[in-house]
């Protein structure tokens, strides 16, 4: 009988008792696979688990977790910690170490886990400032601990019995992680997420997942200290997905097309990155292999699913897929069946176009707060509906309010937020959680986001903007990479605009133009400026006369989580972009 699985580290148990998987998680070292089977990974985690106990660690310690990219031993890590009744607190590696010292000593966290040299030279600038005793490496660095430590602690099979007892000891109920939200404003929340909020969040959400169980790869980039790629982790454990790391994000084509995946997840950002790759690949072809590309990329921009545009179309569709959008399966493994869409809004060319490939993106909706998944589309069953973020799933409720915020209750809504009461009681009342997200539901039960609340704004004329909206159409052009619209309190809602230089320079390349091509020569150019207003005019006719952008500016910078601009989920701090480019700003409205 499998395990009843409660709190996350009966995961990778029931992993080994239902599939028993040979390859359960794969890192790339020095340029070759390594994998760890579901016996392996167990035994692992069982072994970290009796080396923290010859360390000291008590139930509600916290241990936190630092890592640039998703590998092997973060699992081994996190399952080991947990398993011991003490709690993670993973850690965006891009974040400033300002914020390492503020969310380490927040949470009080005693131990750090931490990837690499890189990550490591950040954190010795405040370590002295924290609680921290000791500090961790995965990687082999001279002169500082490794995990390894732990591990050879853990050899000692003597206090496996202790393990089963704190084991047996963890409640569903109980704490298991601290996350912190990457915050557009202010400093970052710890939201508290017990073992159940997760467990029962990757339960609903497999009944979405059209894999085979126990015979499926996935390739996994995004960062793994956000919940999102955290729990679907999980899922995957649960449904018997090998997992495998992908080295970076430049790497992901080429890793892909190593490992053959069935599915992968990423956030609209990258899609969108993908997808101007794939279209400047097109602008290359001559001939009749350009016309029959284009005609191929048109076609899908225009796809519906479940047939809806009749049988010509399909037609159509199937052979713009043998002659066009195989090759574009290829260059991610040839073998996708799904990839999912989270953290943001992904545009619907998006979902059109990959749907049309053969490479559907299931986009969903959801928080931190909420474990995170609230609805996801789903390709079976008619519950893939295009420009939705799809059904609620199992177990969750969700409501309108007057206002049309989105309203969420159920199990996988947090605890609250960590040592802040004030706040809490601000986003938890009578049980729901108030999102600050507008939404509403169609007659179907699929949620469409509509806005944001704390983002929406009035201008001097009494008129409400809501800037994601505006935002999202832009950032359908080609040209445009980030787009932030402004006007709060102004006369009319204006943008500060980051082109995409790279499809830029090719366009220029393409038109002859003879204008110079670095950043600061392309946002002075005439004839960028001219270019991108006829896209903003094409966009604006969505748009009431009151909403649209009446006026724009250029940044030479590109926006970046580095420099600021972006959280690590890749969402825009409005706040710091326009500190930034207060110039700007004054320029458009002074």
């Amino acid at each position: 009988m499998p395990t009843e699985i409660t709190r996350l580290f009966d995961f990778p148990n029931y992993q080994l008792e239902t599939y028993n998987l040979k390859k359960a998680l794969s890192t790339k070292y020095n340029g070759k696979w390594k994998s760890i089977s579901s016996q392996e990974y167990v035994d692992k985690s069982n072994q970290f688990s009796r080396g923290l106990l010859k360390l000291g660690i008590k139930p509600n310690d916290k241990i936190a977790i630092i890592s640039t990219s998703n590998r092997t031993e973060w699992n081994i890590c996190d399952i080991g910690v947990l398993q011991t009744g003490a709690q993670t607190v993973p850690i965006y590696p891009t974040i400033s170490k300002e914020d390492y010292e503020y969310v380490l000593n927040h949470s009080e966290s005693i131990y750090c886990f931490v990837s690499d040299v890189t990550i490591l030279e950040k954190l010795n600038q405040i370590k002295s400032k924290t609680k921290l005793i000791k500090v961790f490496t995965f990687d082999d660095i001279k002169g500082e601990n490794s995990w390894n430590e732990i591990l050879t602690l853990g050899e000692d099979t003597s206090n496996q019995n202790e393990v089963e007892e704190r084991k047996n000891a963890v409640k569903t109920d109980d704490l298991a992680t601290l996350i912190y939200t990457s915050g557009t404003t202010g400093r970052p929340k710890g939201v508290m997420l017990s073992h159940k909020n997760i467990v029962s969040n990757v339960i609903s959400s497999t009944k979405r997942v059209p894999l085979e169980y126990g015979n499926s790869k996935a390739l996994s980039f995004l960062p793994v200290c956000h919940i999102f790629e955290r729990m679907i982790l999980y899922l995957y454990q649960y449904c018997g997905v090998d997992i495998y790391y992908a080295e970076s994000i430049e790497k992901l084509s080429e890793n892909a097309q190593e490992i053959k995946p069935e599915v992968m997840t990423a956030v609209p950002r990258l899609y969108e990155k993908i997808y101007d790759k794939i279209v400047l690949k097109g602008e290359d072809l001559k001939g009749i292999k350009r016309n029959l590309f284009f005609w191929a990329l048109n076609l899908g921009l225009k796809y519906e699913p479940y047939g809806a545009n009749g049988w010509w179309y399909e037609k159509q569709l199937s052979i713009a897929r043998k002659l066009i959008f195989t090759k574009w399966q290829a260059a991610l493994g040839g073998q996708l069946k799904l990839m999912v869409s989270g953290s943001a809004a992904l545009q619907p060319r998006l979902t059109r176009v990959f749907a049309a490939a053969g490479m559907p993106i299931m986009e969903g909706y959801g928080l931190t707060e909420t474990s995170p998944v609230i609805s996801v589309n789903d390709v079976n069953n008619g519950g893939f509906r295009v420009g939705t973020v799809g059904k609620v799933i199992e177990g969750v409720e969700v409501i309108i309010a007057d206002s049309g915020e989105i309203l969420v209750k159920g199990p996988n809504v947090m605890q609250g937020y960590y040592k802040d009461p004030e706040k809490t009681a601000t986003a938890l009342k009578n049980g729901y959680f108030y999102t600050g997200d507008k939404g509403e539901l169609d007659k179907d039960g699929f949620l469409k986001i509509t806005g944001r609340t704390k983002e929406m704004f009035k201008t001097s004329g009494g008129k409400y903007v809501i800037p994601p909206l505006l935002e999202g159409d832009l950032k359908q052009s080609l040209f445009i990479e980030q787009v932030m619209v402004i006007g709060e309190n102004e006369k009319m809602p204006a943008a500060i605009i980051q082109p995409n230089f790279e499809f830029i320079r090719e366009w220029i390349h393409h038109k002859n133009y003879t204008i110079g091509t670095s950043n600061e020569e392309i946002v002075t150019s005439d004839i960028v400026i001219k270019r991108i207003q006829q896209e903003v005019d094409k966009y604006n006719k969505n748009f009431g006369k009151w909403e649209q952008i009446k006026r724009f500016e250029l940044t030479a910078d590109e926006w970046t989580i580095e420099s600021g601009h972006l959280t690590p989920t890749m969402k825009m701090k409005r706040v710091i972009i326009l500190k930034i480019y207060e110039n700007l700003y004054n320029k458009i409205y002074r």
